[in-house]
């Protein structure tokens, strides 16, 4: 586990799927994120069998939050098409529980994100893809220190609306001067 404070990362377990098949089922929670469809439970299985299948490094997280001495799933994360040659990642993140949304629960994943990707995946480079009517998570990424870097006009369709689809990033540089920045 990967732990900073009241929040943790954990490597999904089966008994995790009937909680992350109901936030895609959520249409509210699947219309800021990459699945367009809602997924049974057996569904969720094959994806999660295909993930074990994934070296360590591709594998994703639970993200749980720490009240009153239980922890409480939120969401999930994780890392995927890592480029060795370039050290180069791609992140995605869910935050399921909408009740957790606006609580910089995703901006502290975002940031435990970061330190794993640099320190421990000696990745140069972070990136992401998010869907331009996605408010709430472009801010999380902007503290996070992700900048814009494309803009994919109508590249994504959200319930039957063709819209742009943003990549912003963080590289190595620009990460250890934000965090001096704060440490000063």
């Amino acid at each position: 586990m990967i732990t900073a404070g009241r929040l943790r990362l954990r490597h999904i377990e089966t008994a995790d799927l009937p909680h992350l098949a109901g936030w895609i089922n959520d249409p509210t929670v699947r219309a800021g994120i990459g699945p367009y469809l809602p997924r049974s439970v057996p569904n969720q299985v094959k994806w999660f069998e295909k993930m074990l299948a994934l070296p360590p490094d591709e594998q994703w997280f639970v993200i749980e939050v720490q009240e009153g001495g239980a922890w409480q799933m939120i969401g999930n994360c994780g890392f995927f098409a890592i480029d060795r040659h370039a050290q180069t990642v791609e992140v995605g993140i869910m935050i399921g529980e909408r009740a957790r949304w606006g609580q910089g629960y995703g901006t502290k994943t975002m940031l435990l994100l970061n330190e794993l990707a640099f320190n421990t995946l000696n990745v140069n480079r972070i990136f992401l893809r998010v869907n331009e009517n996605n408010l709430g998570a472009i801010r999380c990424y902007e503290k996070a220190g992700y900048r814009h870097e494309v803009r994919q006009r109508q590249a994504a369709l959200v319930n039957g609306n063709y819209i742009d689809l943003l990549i912003m990033g963080t590289v190595r540089d620009e990460w250890l001067a934000d965090k001096m920045r704060l440490s000063e």
